[in-house]
């Protein structure tokens, strides 16, 4: 079996982990706390997506947009149209950048894109990436 999951630098890690549970309904399934008071490594999980989230004491760049997106992020897959609006709702509540508005594709998707706040690009569509688009 092969897998792939995400890793994330977080200034405030905390807040991260508390903000993608209420925006996507992630869920912490283990969480180190660093010397420094952040975190060390933390992983989420929402059905069979996976993502590791550390604290960011470096200082990383985010990549900079280039009109509407920075052309880098991160795709979740749901379920359905209405998985889409819900999330566009909570992230909208929570303080998210809407880059775009729920919107159907000429491909078959149904997605919107916000960034976080820290400037992470997530998308969240009905397409399921590798598998063919039915009609």
């Amino acid at each position: 079996m092969i897998s792939l999951s995400a890793y994330l630098g977080y200034r405030d890690a905390e807040a991260a982990l508390d903000w993608l549970g209420r925006v996507f309904g992630f869920e912490v399934t283990m969480s180190f706390p660093d010397e420094r008071g952040g975190v060390a490594h933390a992983e989420l999980r929402l059905g069979d997506a996976a993502v590791i989230v550390f604290s960011d004491h470096d200082g990383y760049e985010r990549p900079p947009r280039r009109g509407e997106t920075s052309g880098l992020g991160l795709y979740l897959v749901v379920d359905d149209r209405a998985a889409v609006d819900a999330i566009h709702a909570r992230a909208v509540t929570e303080g998210a950048e809407v880059i775009w508005k729920p919107e159907a594709t000429e491909w078959g998707n149904y997605r919107v894109r916000v960034l976080d706040p820290e400037g992470f690009e997530w998308t969240c569509g009905t397409h399921r990436p590798g598998e063919p688009q039915g009609g």
